[in-house]
């Protein structure tokens, strides 16, 4: 096996080079998921606050799989410091709202008593909020409530039409949509072959608490008597622990196109999977899936990146792609990293744009089950062993490979750093140079020093640094005029969903069967 490396035709550099102007259009957001705990840590067992708003339909503040599991949502920001400064003014808000509960700072869940004390999401008695319990239902049943308490960061990523007008005339394209999503396919072709990087560099999971990993066959050492860990760890949230699924290893997904892709992806929606077919999906009058496919629906599917569109009321997210193409990325591989107050901050950013730029201007050759194969292989060597001095993967020294693809990266930071006039895409590069030089500066190895040099568990070391962020913000609350926008926005948020669940037609048996015919 040889990774393949990034290479950027230099006629493509040279023309960027000449006139980048374009590249000021780049839009970004952030999701970011984290669990309400109780002050002594432990998972939060009260329903969503209700100063928070509807989570169906809040536009900021929602939840993921449970009740007590917060996803905070920034709108789609021009600069870096524009999306840290909403998640930032969301964050005051929230805290503003939790009594005396934390924030839980890391990916890897605080203690968490049994499966069935983890609260599913709730969103309101509409057919639409019904059917977002009942898969939240299904992930348990299909794979256990605890799993699905992992948190993370998405990471959305997408160019304007100027950029594709240009890029297509350097190409000798035709532009149109079409060509926007045969480029996004080969940004994702590529970063799947080069994620790894992202988990390398900013894996903040290298331990995780007993009370996870009390069922599970998991082969960890053990760090102390309440902690487990591998000693070069990077993101046990992304390996063996985390979102993974005996049933989707065998899934190949393909991303040579948009049909390629659409058409792997409807299998696993309409084939009936007989482990799951075992669950039963309405038993005794109550519903413990949507159905009985590998994935119930579109989002089931653990992939670290995602292609995107915007979906309209009733469409699913397969259906919106194939009716108006490819709009952005979903990067999905991202941890919370606990030292910093809303788990990533702009430098982090400007790099994920100058990795996903140069995945997108990169020759991406098609894709195939072998190399997906051997792509999981060196993740997942670089999630339990990503800072072993002298790793190989694929091969080939980890060492060299970083070097070539942050050479890449150069590049194309500086036609980042010409557009805007500025050297921060630099600053940003070479903060992940060091980091590559020095292991030590990575968040996994400082965790872990951490948590070393102060002789605590990665239980004590979570929850001080959710104390430390609470005490933080609770000493910056929102201002009079911040909290009334709040408010009022929070208001709203019931007021839209007493509205959907007052338009509401049919039962939810009929709704579920309409909703899950194939999407065309």
């Amino acid at each position: 096996m040889s990774i393949k490396r990034l290479k950027i035709p230099s006629s493509i550099l040279a023309a960027l080079r000449e006139s980048c102007g374009e590249l000021t259009g780049i839009r970004r957001g952030i999701e970011k998921e984290s669990l309400r705990v109780a002050p002594d840590g432990n998972l939060s067992t009260r329903s969503h606050p209700h100063e928070l708003g509807s989570p169906l339909t809040h536009p900021n503040i929602t939840t993921d799989f449970s009740e007590a599991q917060l996803e905070l949502i920034t709108g789609v920001h021009a600069t870096p410091e524009a999306c840290i400064r909403q998640l930032h003014d969301v964050h005051r808000y929230v805290y503003s709202c939790l009594d005396d509960e934390l924030l839980w700072v890391a990916s890897m869940p605080c203690f968490v008593g049994e499966e069935g004390d983890i609260p599913v999401g709730r969103y309101g008695s509409s057919n639409i909020g019904t059917a977002k319990t009942v898969y939240r239902l299904g992930l348990g049943h299909r794979y256990g409530r605890l799993m699905q308490t992992i948190s993370g960061i998405h990471y959305n990523f997408s160019l304007p039409q100027a950029f594709w007008d240009r890029y297509a005339a350097l190409l000798g394209r035709t532009p149109g949509q079409d060509f926007v999503t045969d480029c996004y396919f080969g940004l994702i072709r590529n970063f799947r072959r080069h994620s790894w990087l992202l988990t390398w560099l900013f894996g903040a999971s290298p331990a995780i608490c007993r009370s996870f990993a009390r069922n599970l066959d998991h082969g960890l050492a053990g760090f102390d008597e309440g902690t487990l860990y591998l000693p070069w760890a990077t993101s046990l949230r992304m390996g063996r622990l985390g979102y993974q699924s005996n049933a989707q290893s065998g899934l190949h997904i393909s991303y040579n196109s948009l049909d390629s892709y659409a058409r792997t992806m409807h299998l696993a929606l309409t084939r009936s999977y007989p482990p799951y077919e075992s669950i039963g999906v309405k038993v005794d009058g109550a519903y413990r899936q949507l159905n009985t496919a590998l994935l119930q629906i579109e989002n089931e599917f653990y992939g670290a990146i995602r292609p995107k569109r915007r979906i309209r009321s009733g469409e699913r997210p397969l259906t919106a792609l194939r009716r108006r193409g490819v709009e952005y990325v979903e990067v999905r591989c991202l941890d919370l990293n606990p030292f910093l107050r809303v788990g990533i901050d702009e430098q982090q950013i400007r790099f994920m744009d100058t990795f996903l730029l140069c995945c997108l201007l990169a020759e991406s050759p098609g894709d195939s089950p072998e190399e997906s194969a051997e792509n999981e292989a060196v993740q997942l060597a670089v999630v339990e062993r990503g800072r072993e001095p002298g790793l190989r993967l694929g091969g080939e020294r980890r060492d060299n490979l970083t070097g070539a693809i942050l050479s890449r990266c150069a590049e194309v930071a500086e036609l980042l750093d010409r557009a805007h006039d500025s050297d921060l895409y630099t600053d940003a590069l070479e903060q992940q140079q060091a980091r590559a030089r020095n292991a030590s500066l990575t968040p996994s190895a400082r965790i872990l020093e951490m948590m070393a040099s102060q002789k605590t568990p990665f239980f004590r070391f979570a929850l001080n640094q959710s104390i430390a962020h609470k005490g933080y913000f609770d000493e910056h609350p929102p201002t009079g005029r911040e909290m009334d926008r709040q408010q009022a926005r929070a208001r709203r948020s019931f007021n839209d969903q007493e509205a959907i669940e007052a338009a509401d037609e049919v039962d939810f048996d009929t709704f579920l069967e309409s909703y899950l015919k194939p999407p065309q």
